[in-house]
């Protein structure tokens, strides 16, 4: 006879065993490495920002400086109140970076805005006239000063000048015209002395490599025709002025610029607490990228004048 066994109970589930947090997605920050490591970007958007003031931004720069330049001059052509010395028509100094002359090349495709001054901030609108000179077209030797590659780079060129080259300025006395006589590197002999009622204009730029400037070239041409009436020339002009000198006063906007800097980094720093990354990024990045732009530019003009 079969002996019947009562049902054994169902063996309970083991217990889950508690779940592993999951794995981070990377390593976690050192906050020894967070300063440095932002002072570190700041730094490489500040180089970028020079290289790019240099090259690309500044050549954009410089073609907006000279269409407004030539906007300007146009206008003070047509109505004779043009520049014809250091004096304007009310007998105040012509204000520095003032359009006062367009310099047209053909042999090297050159049409520039000629401003008042040589010192770095000018020549970033293109070529500048040294005021102790007097003015293209009238008797004496008249100095302009130009950039070899920085800034629309507009006396890139001037060492493919041959004598018999003509160029002619337009000024407030209407259109002077030379012609080359020869181009001078450090070492060559200075041309002959001007003979009274004669007119030399010298082109100034630099030698060298791209943005690395050794000395100077010069390119002499004498006036064909008839000088014109010139006012008194001559007085003091500053260091900055001269060829490959930078211009000392603008480390006060580097430095303000550079205030504006730090304390867009704390508010930057701050929002991103407070708000968090992308809202950050939206309302920070911009910022930062402007004041960058204009600290860099700011810098630039620390550089030699004939970059």
């Amino acid at each position: 006879m079969a002996v019947l066994t009562p049902p054994q109970p169902a063996a309970a589930p083991p217990e889950p065993e508690p779940a592993e947090p999951p794995p981070s997605s990377g390593p976690k920050s050192d906050p020894r490495f967070v300063i440095p490591g932002a002072a570190l970007t700041l730094l490489a958007a500040l180089l970028l920002g020079f290289a790019a003031h240099l090259t690309v931004l500044g050549h954009i720069e410089h073609a907006h400086a000279q269409q407004t330049g030539f906007d300007e001059l146009r206008k003070e052509l047509a109505l004779g109140t043009a520049p014809v010395g250091r004096l304007d028509q009310n007998g105040k100094q012509v204000p520095t970076g003032s359009p006062i002359a367009v310099l047209h090349i053909p042999a090297i495709k050159l049409r520039e805005v000629v401003f008042q001054g040589t010192t770095s901030g000018v020549l970033t609108k293109g070529p500048g006239h040294l005021r102790n000179t007097p003015l293209p077209g009238q008797p004496g030797t008249s100095t302009l000063l130009g950039r070899q590659w920085g800034y629309g780079s507009p006396f890139n060129h001037l060492d493919e000048l041959k004598p018999g080259d003509p160029i002619t300025v337009t000024t407030g006395q209407g259109q002077q015209h030379y012609r080359v006589t020869g181009l001078r590197r450090a070492g060559d002999p200075a041309p002959a002395v001007l003979q009274s009622g004669q007119g030399r204009l010298t082109l100034i730029t630099a030698t060298g490599g791209a943005y690395t400037p050794r000395g100077v070239l010069r390119v002499d041409a004498e006036l064909t025709g008839t000088a014109q009436p010139a006012p008194a020339a001559g007085g003091q002009i500053a260091t900055a002025e001269r060829p490959l000198e930078g211009d000392p006063s603008a480390w006060l906007p580097v430095m303000l610029w550079l205030q504006a800097l730090l304390l867009a980094v704390v508010a930057v720093t701050w929002t991103y607490r407070r708000w968090g990354r992308w809202q950050t990024w939206i309302a920070g990045v911009p910022v930062l990228v402007a004041i960058v732009v204009a600290l860099s530019g700011a810098a630039t003009e620390l550089l030699p004048n004939l970059l």
